[in-house]
């Protein structure tokens, strides 16, 4: 399969990025790590790790921090404990599977990679960096165990992948609407305005971004359970509110679908 890759750095508000640009024909994503007063907040994927490298080389770094346990988030950690010597915090449920080698579907091997193992120590609800405290704060949704990291000096917080994009239209099997939802109500009542995010990147204007992402997904929340109590199937709902055929639903063999939508809204209704 042809994969392209770019990677370009940049610099906003005393947050270092690295960008790493992936795609195949139909299908392309951004991958971004953030370094800010000695912490790296995620590590991208093993298949960027040669484009990553050199950001990782500039960078004064101390301690590791990551939002969630997919791959592409993780996919360097081994890569940086074993030439930085840095230690690694993650959400406890998940230390355990990291440290074992990599165990999920081929195409997302092909695409991230395959990560490594590496040993990590659980994060617990705050940690400090240079010049500031920072605020742990779950927010399961897109994975059981998912982290945003709120720097309390600067009011920078973030988010892992809880925002991705405003109008979410496919989401993996695993995860679950109603728990991303209730995820963004408890971010929004903290005190932050900037938004880091590990796919969209920076928004300067976060708070507000949050808010619409919360009110669209409340929206479709509402129009599903409405639709599924006049009676329509899962499949007929998903005919109605998502018509468009995404690449992704084909590419991971329906691990990714609209249709997970539709079920984890009426699991929990």
């Amino acid at each position: 399969m042809w994969i392209k890759k770019q990677f370009r750095q940049e610099s906003i508000h005393g947050v270092e990025m690295g960008i790493a640009n992936i795609g195949v024909p139909g299908f392309a994503l951004s991958v971004h790590c953030f370094v800010v007063d000695g912490v790296l907040i995620d590590t991208g994927s093993q298949s960027l790790e040669k484009a990553f490298i050199p950001f990782f080389q500039q960078q004064d770094i101390d301690q590791v921090v990551i939002t969630h346990y997919h791959e592409d988030h993780t996919g360097c950690a081994a890569y940086l404990q074993e030439t930085r010597k840095v230690p690694i915090y993650m959400n406890e449920m998940t230390i355990a599977y990291c440290q074992k080698e990599a165990d999920y579907p081929a195409y997302r091997k092909i695409f991230w990679g395959k990560r490594r193992p590496f040993q990590a120590q659980p994060i617990g609800q705050t940690f400090t960096s240079r010049r500031a405290n920072w605020d742990v704060i779950e927010t399961p949704g897109h994975s059981a165990d998912h982290l945003a990291f709120l720097n309390r000096e600067t009011g920078q917080l973030f988010t892992g992948d809880l925002y991705c994009h405003e109008k979410t239209k496919v989401i993996l099997r695993e995860e679950s609407i109603p728990n991303i939802m209730a995820s963004l109500r408890k971010v929004l009542t903290y005190d932050f305005q900037e938004v880091f995010c590990c796919h969209a990147g920076y928004l300067p204007d976060g708070r507000t971004a949050l808010q619409r992402k919360l009110d669209y997904l409340e929206d479709l929340q509402g129009n599903i359970l409405r639709m599924h109590k006049k009676g329509m199937t899962p499949e007929e709902i998903r005919r109605q509110l998502f018509p468009k055929k995404y690449p992704i639903i084909f590419f991971s063999f329906g691990e990714w679908d609209s249709l997970h939508i539709i079920h984890s809204v009426l699991k929990a209704a």
